[in-house]
This record gives structure tokens, sequence and C-alpha cells, in this order.
């Protein structure tokens, strides 16, 4: 199978969305964090998706040195391409989210491609009581925050890193995000193949309906060219899966992991972000596709290679 038809699973292992009170595999310490990208690599993801944790309360951290001691754990023991946020968390401001990927040079970065409502708050009827007193005020505060990803802010992230041979995953939330993805392709500040992230199912954003999903489709074929993107799809909670499978056999890749989705089937919680791989991975399999290797992904995204990193 030629690898550019291979199909590329993503992890998220622990992102800035969910709270340590939700679940006790959610990866929490670097050494959590490194093992649970590891294990997703050990079960076929070509690409792990990270943010940093603070280890005594789980409050994401975006400073350089929370990511310092997992990242060369994961690379010298396996060959999985390392994609660090710039997103952080929704809380903070674009000089902050931007640290990780200007200091360690990854392969892949994610860039959010535009500002949005980020309402993370009926979390909260889910919980009596939480664990760190953070969690509570910290979902609270989406009732009233909007997640700041403005051109400047776009062009500063491109800016920051357009000298480290960072590629990006551009992630976006809604039908305008691939306007402005266009917007910024159009004047030649990036360049295909184009890694596309369609996030479904965020409160603010566009939401999970098949329709959704295809209209994210259609539309970046029209703005973008089909030859010019390669497309990818993360459904949040329990849409995970569904999606995963709609996009698969819609010729997409996949993203998965604890960041997205804290489940892997009808009130049963995910143990492991590699169980959530495995899962992808067998619905991927069973349409008869074949998944990517980092080595493939490395191609297929046009990527520096894991050996032209700084960490």
């Amino acid at each position: 199978m030629a690898t550019s038809s291979k199909v590329i699973i993503t992890c998220a292992v622990t992102g800035s969305i969910h709270t340590p009170t939700m679940s006790p595999y959610l990866p929490i310490t670097s050494e959590e964090i490194a093992e649970a990208a590891i294990g997703a690599a050990a079960a076929g993801a070509a690409i792990v998706h990270l943010h940093a944790r603070d280890p005594n309360t789980g409050k994401p951290d975006q400073r350089p040195e929370a990511f310092a001691p997992f990242l060369p754990v994961i690379k010298q023991r396996c060959n999985v391409v390392i994609n660090l946020t710039s997103g952080g968390s929704p809380t903070m401001r674009v000089e902050e989210r931007v640290k990780p990927a200007e200091v360690f040079k990854p392969e892949v970065a994610s860039l959010n491609m535009g500002s949005m409502n980020f309402g993370l708050y009926p979390m909260l009827g889910r919980y009596k009581d939480f664990k760190f007193d953070w969690e509570e005020p910290y979902l609270e505060g989406t009732r009233d925050l909007i997640f700041r990803n403005t051109f400047r802010d776009i062009e500063f992230v491109l800016k920051t890193c357009q000298n480290n041979d960072t590629r990006f995953e551009f992630e976006c939330y809604d039908i305008g995000h691939l306007y402005n993805l266009a917007h910024f392709l159009e004047r030649g500040l990036v360049r295909p193949p184009l890694f596309v992230q369609s996030v479904f199912g965020i409160l603010g954003g566009i939401g999970t309906h098949p329709e959704d999903v295809l209209h994210m489709r259609r539309t970046a074929d029209r703005l973008l060219g089909r030859e010019n993107y390669r497309w990818s799809v993360l459904g949040a909670g329990r849409n995970q899966m569904p999606i995963a499978a709609l996009a698969a056999a819609m010729g997409g890749n996949v993203r998965v992991g604890l960041e997205d989705s804290l489940w892997i089937g009808p009130g049963k919680l995910a143990e492991s972000n590699a169980q959530q791989v495995r899962k992808a991975r067998q619905i991927i399999e069973g349409l008869g596709l074949e998944i990517a290797s980092p080595d493939d992904a490395r191609q297929i995204l046009s990527l520096k290679g894991g050996d032209k990193v700084a960490f």
C-alpha cells in the first residue's frame, strides 16, 4: 500500500481540558506522561501530542521546564513523532503557550486557527467534589472565556518557529478556522502539505453530527485543495470513536487520547491512552486500511526528522 494511503493515528495523552478528579488514569507526572506516550506508540500511534502538568496538582503547566523531563525519555525509547502543543490552556496567552515549541524545536507543533468560546463548565454537573482547589474555578471560568487566537497570535507562533523547521498541526474547531488557514496559505505564511486537525464536539465550536464532519471535509477541499493538505479528525468525549470511524472511511487520519476523551465505551473509563489507540487501530484495520508508522508519517507530512529536534 502506498505510504500516502496509510492512516496516521495521533494520540493526545493528557491535554488541559480534563482535571484529575475526572479520571485516575489521566497522566499527570512526567513519568506518567512519558509512559503514556511510549505505550501509545507501541500500540500504533505514529504521533503523540503532548502537554505538561504540575506533578503535584495536575494543573496545566506550559513552562519548558515542565516538558524537559519527559521529552528525552520518549525520544530515547521509541521512534514516535513528537508534537508539542502551542495551545497550552485556553486561559494562557500565546507568548506563554508557544515557549515549548520555541525551545525544543519539535517536528510538529499544534496551532489553533481562531478565537472561540471554549465551554468546559458543563462538566461541573458531573462531580460533587474535586481533588484540588483549582479544578472547579477553572471549569467555571470557561463560562466567560474566549480562547484567544487572533491573526496576530497566529502570526506570532509562525514567526517564533519559522527557523525551527517545525511543521504544524492546524487545529480547526469550526468552519471559519478553515477560512483563516486558507488566508495564511494565500499569503504564503504556511506551506503544503498542511496537517489539518478538525475538532468536533467542543462547546463553542462545530458539533459532532455526521453532516458537520462532511461539511468540514468539503470546505477544506474547496478552500485548500485536497492535494495541499492531510486531514485528521478528533471527536470529543463519547464521539471519539464514531467520528474516527467516519473519517477513516472517508480517507482521513484520526486522533485519540485522554486529552480528547476519558472513555473507552459507554460509562467505562479508558485505563490508558494505548487502549484508545488499539481501539482506533482495530476500526482502521477493520476497514481494510493500514496504519502509518512514525516514519510513514514523517514522509506523508514532510517532517524534518527526529534527529533535528532540540531535546
